[in-house]
């Protein structure tokens, strides 16, 4: 029988390829680079195949390093499920979180059924509202947790996902090509709504919003229907969905940013645990600079979008 695979081994492993280096992973795990060097060293010699291929100054994964990723990260989740369920201190209570319809039915699932693994005794109690109304109700001590659009100049939230935000019409409408843009956006209170506003007043096209509603779904069928240009995210554009550029006369946006909002005085093991576990899922992820969005842009645009694209939009 084979000897078990090193859960330290692969906890540093996975920590190499989140921090992108072998000295940050150091510091991350609490140990040397000469330690973590040889780790890697004993993992290759047990796994019989290199993980790591250097690249100029730089180590990138090989393709058996990355089939070893997935495996590392479904054992050490599993590692750490199987220690929560046997913990005599393990969390209990409720915790209430708040999050846009999208982002729920986007990324709640597999939060839930994690968190849910690991800390049973917890009930959460979710509330699916707008960004602002969450807020609001997190100062007003309602809710523990909120999930929301990154609005600095609104409200205070930490960074978990930053993305390309992008224009976006049906794929069998040429509705984008009207004189006056007919938009479908969120309340007036909806950032991306804002932000739709200022670039086309920037660069002096006329439009008119037609359509409003804080739910994402309501703005994806007007889109999809041809009825409308909108703003999303980069994975929230939909299958049927073209991606418009400055070719089609349309401003390059900022970045979109999703943020998580904690409500001082709430049970902090709790929050931290949750919020923990919806900043692993997020998992985020580098900006892209203007050149690589207008890029990426083009070429989704040109072949369509993939049919598995998922649903994210944040109003």
């Amino acid at each position: 029988m084979p000897a078990p695979l090193d859960i330290d081994q692969l906890q540093t492993f996975i920590a190499i390829v989140d921090s992108g280096s072998f000295t940050r992973a150091a510091e991350k795990v609490f140990k040397t680079q000469s330690a973590v060097s040889m780790q890697m060293r004993r993992l290759e010699e047990r796994i019989g195949k290199p993980l790591f291929i250097k690249d100029g100054r730089t180590n990138r994964l090989t393709d058996e390093g990355e089939r070893l990723l997935g495996y590392a990260r479904r054992m050490i989740r599993l590692n750490n499920e199987t220690m929560a369920a046997f913990d005599d201190q393990k969390l209990e209570g409720m915790i209430r979180i708040g999050t846009p319809d999208d982002y729920a039915d986007r990324y709640m699932p597999g939060i839930i059924a994690r968190f849910a693994k690991t800390h049973p005794g917890v009930e959460l109690y979710i509330e699916c509202e707008p960004s602002s109304e969450l807020s609001a109700r997190l100062q007003r001590g309602e809710l523990d947790v909120a999930l929301v659009t990154h609005d600095p100049l609104e409200r205070s939230s930490e960074v978990v996902r930053t993305e390309p935000l992008y224009w976006v019409t049906s794929m069998n409408h040429t509705v984008h090509e009207d004189p006056v843009v007919p938009l479908a956006v969120g309340r007036t209170s909806c950032r991306w709504r804002h932000l739709a506003c200022a670039a086309l007043d920037a660069s002096g096209r006329e439009y008119q919003i037609l359509f409003t509603s804080w739910s994402a779904t309501v703005v994806t069928s007007a889109v999809l229907s041809g009825l409308a240009v909108s703003l999303l995210p980069e994975c929230a554009v939909r299958p049927g969905m073209r991606i418009l550029s400055q070719l089609d006369g349309f401003p390059a946006l900022a970045p979109a940013q999703i943020g998580l909002m904690r409500r001082p005085g709430a049970p902090k093991a709790l929050v931290d645990a949750l919020c923990g576990h919806i900043a692993a899922s997020l998992d985020n992820i580098t900006p892209v600079t203007e050149e690589d969005e207008t890029a990426k842009g083009n070429s989704r645009r040109d072949r369509g979008i993939r049919a598995d694209a998922p649903t994210l939009a944040a109003w």
